[in-house]
């Protein structure tokens, strides 16, 4: 579940003042809208604890295979050409786009919308909240992302430039051009 805090207009929201919650808070997540309000998440059950490492240890291992990029998982935050900071269950970003940055710019939120995200629906998350957040990914410079639905058993595939599809009891899903060679297997995600 999430909180979003509308902190206008007693309060913008800096970059800093962001951080220094985020540090004064170590036990919850947080991230930040375009619009400056603070969004609190709760953490996850068991359950989706357990399907995040399925997911997280396919991605990592596709990853460590091919070395085209760098993986990340829900603690990372990412710093949206649109201001918003956020922290996607898995975040990929190529080899290319990362070796642009600055030593600095690799230290903290990474100053870029990844090339792929992965959003786990939790019970307690709203899931026009994911879609919206998916979107904004998108309208940042997403190539792919996927929204993974395990109540539903569902996975909307978002694609740059494209409509979103909806995938109703896949087994796999490919990472498709962007991630060459990934075919992760959605049996652990979408069933326990």
């Amino acid at each position: 579940m999430s909180v979003t805090v509308n902190l206008q207009p007693l309060l913008e929201l800096t970059d800093a003042q962001f951080e220094q919650i985020c540090h004064k808070n170590r036990d919850l997540k947080f991230e930040r809208t375009a619009k400056r309000s603070l969004v609190v998440m709760s953490l996850t059950g068991g359950d989706t604890g357990e399907r995040n490492a399925e997911l997280n240890g396919q991605l990592w291992l596709w990853n460590r295979q091919v070395r085209l990029g760098h993986l990340y998982d829900s603690s990372t935050g990412f710093r949206l050409p649109n201001g918003a900071i956020r922290s996607p269950d898995a975040a990929w970003v190529s080899q290319t786009r990362w070796e642009a940055l600055t030593p600095e710019q690799r230290q903290k939120w990474i100053p870029l919308c990844p090339d792929f995200v992965v959003e786990l629906k939790s019970a307690s998350d709203d899931i026009e909240d994911l879609r919206l957040k998916m979107q904004e990914y998108l309208d940042n410079g997403l190539q792919l992302g996927w929204l993974i639905d395990p109540k539903t058993r569902t996975v909307e595939v978002y694609r740059a430039n494209q409509p979103v599809e909806s995938l109703s009891n896949p087994t796999e899903i490919s990472g498709e051009e962007i991630m060459p060679g990934l075919v992760l297997s959605l049996a652990g995600i979408l069933t326990l």
